[in-house]
């Protein structure tokens, strides 16, 4: 039976500039949006805010869904990253609460697009979907019998 990894991920917005997360990835620092894997018992929501917390100590609501991914990274593992939109007034401060963080930055579109240090080419791609418009209501994606 095929098992894709479900992931998700926060395109986060302010003052033209994109949150991005740094980690250390076999001995390459990376770039990432706040992402990381659903839990069981946990809704897609819940995931986010979640992951958007333990990344960069920040807590905030996603404010729309920008995309669905279906990908399979290098080594064959196959993903689903569901991605949403956070857009702040003002930019944060950060402080991760996670280890494997190295810490956060503040990037331009350009400065991600054209970066080497990427952690997958979803990064670059969230970002393009989101200077498209890609917006829709976080209602489209709905909890079955799941708690909030």
């Amino acid at each position: 039976m095929f098992k894709p990894h479900v992931t998700v991920a926060c395109v986060v917005q302010s003052q033209g500039q994109f949150l991005i997360v740094e980690e250390t990835v076999n001995g390459k620092v990376t770039w990432n949006q706040p992402a990381g894997h659903l839990e069981a018992d946990e809704t897609l929501f819940s995931a986010a805010k979640r992951e958007l917390y333990e990344e960069t100590g920040i807590h905030a609501e996603p404010q729309s869904f920008l995309k669905l991914h279906q990908w399979q990274a290098p080594d064959g593992t196959p993903f689903l990253r569901f991605a949403f939109v956070i857009d702040l007034d003002q930019q944060p401060a950060t402080a991760p609460q996670d280890s494997d963080i190295d810490g956060c930055v503040w990037a331009s579109a350009e400065e991600i697009l054209s970066s080497t240090q990427l952690r997958s080419p979803l990064v670059a791609e969230s970002i393009r979907c989101y200077q498209q418009g890609a917006r829709y209501p976080l209602d489209l994606l709905a909890n079955f019998n799941l708690p909030n």
